[in-house]
């Protein structure tokens, strides 16, 4: 088996020279920069003058490496968090507001009136994605799409939620009319790898229950809603959906603070979570619909087809530069079969086309976070000084904006790639020789959200998918962790999650089940019929929507 202990000089100036810079095609240039001068409150799109944040891209547009600029967003402050929650508060009426109380059908018509409109934003979204967070152009479309796909399923799976509720119940003596009534306020963050889809995954369901939303964008993936934020305010009664621009601790705080917010939808990291859990004076009321972060290992055993095992470890690991809290973050592989998988395995990984996000079959882009090629060096010399290697020749070749995909062997637990989710390319590999050595690890883990088992032999697979099940929230077997298809739960153990998601799941975890009680006599029949028979209780109805 070869280890590299150092770069070669010839595998370095070829990995440097497909770094170099490529004219961008005329569709996907940046000819006008964008100016954020408005956010979304109470229905109106208010101007701002106040200061503004550049936006920045990686990607650098000139021979000589400069990162892009993109555009301005507002600087907003606690004034503008304040009025953004008073907003959301004033739409929800104490339950009394026009969104909470009306008919679903008329929630779903608002809902389909607003996707109508955003799939017309498509292509800017689409730029966007890849400026701004250097998706490829394949998957940033895909983001869309799904988006998309998305919020159409949720429109049917609530059709259907109402359907299975247009009925009454008798037990006991007591008529029940039970349905899912919305929470309340809900503060929305989502993340910078999924700034579209993921946002939306909380977004969508939030509102289409009737709940009022404060949406703050990521950081990184902030400019591709300036193209809806007309759509929003056009297609949703005032107050019910409220944006704001800037720093979360700015903006986030206070709101949570007031005590006001009912649920926090957070898809990030565990420290601002928990940050703003403890913020929040009345723990007791406040849901959380959380996705945090995950280390979600591969376990490779030795009848495992391996042709098969690299090519989904290496989409598992590296799509999207491994920026993903679904990626493959750690791999065990039994020795049986050790050297040759890494062998194989780090060909295939150096042969891996990196590049700018609009070029052809690229699959490794620019890093969207500009102190994340530091921090991935800052892992790989850390595991380096404590016993690892890289294994393969390109592995660990570092530009202004990225670092080639370094995996390294074999890595200890007292390494910081081993204790930390990387979020990004760089891949831990482990051997074993006993499978309790990865569920050991897995059990001690303070993450517990996917796993990925390779292998053919049913004897084996099933009592260990038996335990496994009882370890993380899905067990993918002979392929990549993933979050879809939407419509199944994504959720996760322990620091992983909090609530689920996916399209049913999400429906849920926004709202609550609530129902209209009587006894059954002729009088109370009668109130009921007379309800089921006029237009007095948009809760009260067996409509039947198709």
């Amino acid at each position: 088996m070869i280890y590299f202990f150092g770069m070669e000089i010839a595998a370095a100036k070829l990995v440097i020279m497909e770094f170099k810079f490529k004219k961008i095609p005329q569709e996907f240039e940046i000819t006008e920069k964008i100016k954020q001068d408005n956010y979304l409150i109470n229905g109106n799109l208010v101007k701002w003058d106040g200061e503004f944040s550049s936006v920045y891209s990686t990607i650098s547009s000139t021979p000589e490496y400069k990162p892009t600029l993109l555009g301005e967003i507002p600087s907003l402050g606690k004034d503008e968090a304040i009025k953004a929650l008073d907003s959301a508060c004033n739409a929800f009426d104490k339950g009394k507001g026009l969104w909470p109380t009306m008919k679903v059908v008329d929630r779903i018509n608002a809902m389909e009136s607003f996707v109508e409109e955003m799939k017309q934003k498509r292509d800017i979204v689409v730029k966007l994605l890849m400026w701004e967070i250097g998706k490829n152009h394949t998957d940033s479309q895909k983001e869309f799409d799904r988006t998309v796909d998305y919020i159409y399923d949720t429109i049917e799976a609530y059709k259907k939620i109402d359907r299975d509720s247009a009925k009454f119940q008798k037990h006991s003596g007591i008529n029940a009319h039970i349905r899912r009534g919305p929470l309340g306020v809900v503060l929305c963050l989502g993340p910078y790898n999924y700034p579209l889809n993921e946002t939306f995954c909380l977004l969508i369901p939030a509102l289409i229950m009737g709940n009022t939303v404060i949406f703050k964008p990521a950081k990184h993936g902030v400019l591709l809603i300036s193209p809806l934020m007309e759509a929003f305010k056009k297609h949703f009664p005032p107050g019910v959906v409220n944006i704001l621009f800037g720093r979360g601790r700015v903006l986030a705080s206070p709101i949570m603070e007031s005590g006001k917010v009912n649920v926090l939808a957070l898809i990030g990291h565990s420290s601002s979570a928990n940050s703003l859990q403890e913020s929040h004076p009345k723990k007791n009321r406040l849901r959380l619909v959380l996705g945090l972060e995950a280390k979600n290992p591969a376990i490779i055993l030795p009848d495992a087809d391996l042709g098969l095992t690299i090519q989904e470890c290496i989409s598992g690991s590296l799509s999207y530069n491994g920026q993903r809290c679904t990626a493959l973050k750690i791999i065990y592989v039994h020795d049986e079969i050790r050297d040759e998988f890494l062998n194989r395995f780090s060909k295939a990984v150096d042969e891996l086309k990196y590049g700018n996000p609009w070029e052809d079959n690229v699959k490794l882009t620019p890093l969207p976070e500009p102190n994340k090629p530091e921090y991935i060096q800052s892992l790989i010399t850390d595991a380096k000084q404590k016993g690892a290697k890289i294994v393969n020749p390109k592995g660990g070749i570092q530009c202004e904006n990225y670092v080639f995909p370094a995996i390294l062997y074999p890595v200890t637990k007292d390494m910081s790639v081993y204790k930390e989710e990387q979020f990004g390319p760089v891949i831990p590999i482990i051997s074993f020789k006993d499978i309790n050595e990865p569920l050991d690890d897995m059990a001690e883990s303070n993450y517990g959200q996917q796993v990925s088992i390779f292998g053919k032999e049913t004897k084996k697979l099933g009592p260990l998918i038996d335990t496994l099940v009882n370890l993380v929230c899905r067990v993918n077997i002979n392929s990549s962790c993933q979050r879809g298809p939407d419509i199944y739960p994504f959720t996760g153990r322990k620091d992983s999650a909090f609530s689920t998601l996916s399209v049913h799941d999400a429906l849920r975890s926004f709202s609550i089940r609530t129902f209209v009680a009587s006894k059954d006599n002729n009088e109370n029949n009668k109130i009921i019929k007379d309800l089921l028979s006029s237009d007095n209780s948009n809760f009260v109805s067996t409509d039947y929507i198709l």
